[in-house]
């Protein structure tokens, strides 16, 4: 992978080795105000010259570290021979746009997201079960978007893309932000 053969928009040649990959799976990293890391895997909801988007529960572990520190990291990692890592800050889609995906969502979906307080320990699948019963009792018709429910999206400072090579000179070129005015610098790093 030669720097011409990717172009100056980071931004479309994710987006070409995203459809080739086929999976919305990616490793999200966040970490507490005092620097503790975690990371789960997440789907990927949309992307575009904003950013990454993802939708979740904003009491989760992963709400409760963004509002503690909005930074974070993606981590895409396509078999056999691509990576790509994503770093920047994080912020909260927009109501209209949280909610518009939210009427996309399965029934069964939805009624989830009401049922679990993501993160907290409980005593066994029952619950969670006969939570969702009682919700669909209480939500018959359309499941509104919980208040504590909706996405964010990642604002990239660095997109990395990573190629394998089986001289383990792997190729990796990264894209940083020159300014505010999204410009992108693209430099090679040693693998």
């Amino acid at each position: 992978m030669f720097e011409d053969e990717l172009g100056s928009d980071p931004i479309a040649q994710f987006d070409a080795w995203y459809r080739q990959a086929g999976t919305d799976v990616v490793c999200l990293v966040t970490a507490t105000k005092e620097g503790v890391p975690t990371g789960r895997m997440v789907l990927l909801k949309g992307h575009d010259q904003r950013g990454f988007a993802f939708y979740t529960n904003f009491e989760s572990a992963k709400g409760r570290d963004l509002a503690a520190n909005p930074r974070a990291a993606l981590v895409f990692n396509w078999p056999p021979e691509r990576q790509v890592r994503v770093t920047g800050s994080v912020t909260r889609v927009g109501h209209d746009e949280a909610e518009a995906y939210w009427r996309n969502r399965p029934r069964a979906s939805q009624l989830s997201a009401w049922a679990s307080r993501q993160s907290e320990v409980i005593d066994s699948r029952h619950t969670l079960e006969r939570r969702v019963a009682e919700l669909d009792e209480r939500f018959p018709g359309e499941v509104p978007q919980p208040p504590f429910w909706g996405g964010y999206r990642l604002a990239p400072e660095t997109i990395e893309f990573w190629h394998h090579r089986d001289d383990r000179l792997h190729d990796r070129l990264r894209y940083r932000r020159a300014d505010h005015n999204n410009g992108w610098i693209r430099e090679r790093l040693a693998p």
